[in-house]
């Protein structure tokens, strides 16, 4: 028989110093870095990025200066702690716009035996995961609402770092209405377990520019499969509503039928917005998703 848990609000963040909770940020936010950038790691082969050097907004490394280069493009600074003159390469233009939306509401702190990590972890580390993998192929990100469009090495980091001063996206299930342009390309990951209305209009809202989009629907195997038998309660951790069972087994096969349903609307309205969505089960490789994602958006940035 499986078992369940609920992770408390400061376990549905990489970390936060405000909480009393077990998992604090010297605990949990390195772990789940260390975690995303091993998964970014297995996506390099099959990931091609755009990312050059060129007239962009932010540093990207130094190289050695090459005979013939303008003089003014030297560092100085740099060059002064070698024996070899360096140029300080910036980050090319062409990069669009990745943004990304995280759900850390209640339903995200769901984990059942049957899962190797709640659902909200998973979530955090696919969603850092891609924020690697996307920088490390020329692409800006950033976080819905939260953070403007990024490139930098340490994109991990700013996310996280933005994520744990958002103590209010704790309580919001569905991703702000925040401005995305045409070209840019915008994944939601989360369960989407609130009602289809407001999942549609949030979709909508987003999608009104034209941009491009994803929908990746965390679940726990618990949630797809419901392998109860005998009495059980059932606990509706947005609402706050209880639910006692007597016969789980037969109320499961009910219960298969609307979740499937549920999944096959979600499907829909994506489709309606050319929008692509997937279903990643927590009993899975968080990798799968990843190589997912970047697979879609690469492809589609190429045309």
């Amino acid at each position: 028989m499986a078992s369940t848990r609920v992770l408390s609000p400061g376990g549905r963040s990489p970390g936060r110093r405000e909480t009393e909770s077990a998992l604090t940020l010297a605990e949990r936010m390195p772990r789940l870095i260390l975690e995303a950038r091993r998964v970014a790691a297995t996506l390099s082969h099959g990931l091609h990025g755009r990312r050059r050097a060129g007239p962009g907004e932010s540093f990207w490394q130094f190289r050695p200066f090459v005979a013939g280069e303008a003089a003014n493009r030297i560092d100085w600074r740099r060059s002064a702690r070698d024996d070899r003159l360096y140029v300080r390469e910036r980050e090319w233009e062409a990069a669009h716009n990745v943004w990304l939306w995280i759900d850390r509401s209640a339903s995200m702190g769901f984990s059942s035996s049957l899962a190797l990590c709640p659902k909200v972890e998973r979530a955090l580390v696919l969603g850092l995961a891609l924020a690697d993998a996307f920088v490390e192929a020329g692409e800006r990100v950033g976080l819905l609402g939260l953070s403007r469009p990024q490139a930098t090495r340490a994109i991990v980091e700013r996310i996280a770092e933005a994520l744990v001063a958002d103590a209010a996206g704790l309580d919001e299930d569905m991703p702000p209405r925040a401005p995305v342009a045409r070209f840019d390309e915008a994944v939601l990951i989360g369960d989407f377990l609130s009602p289809l209305d407001e999942v549609r209009a949030a979709v909508a809202g987003i999608a009104a520019s034209g941009c491009r989009g994803h929908l990746v629907a965390i679940v726990d195997p618990v949630e797809e499969t419901f392998p109860f038998a005998g009495e059980a309660e059932l606990h509706d951790l947005e609402a706050g509503l209880s639910l006692r069972v007597g016969d789980a087994a037969a109320w499961g096969s009910a219960y298969r039928v609307r979740i499937q349903a549920h999944r096959d609307a979600l499907a829909e309205i994506a489709r309606g917005h050319g929008w692509t969505f997937g279903l990643h089960r927590t009993d899975r490789p968080a990798s799968e998703a990843a190589l997912r994602l970047v697979t879609l958006v690469a492809a589609r940035a190429a045309g």
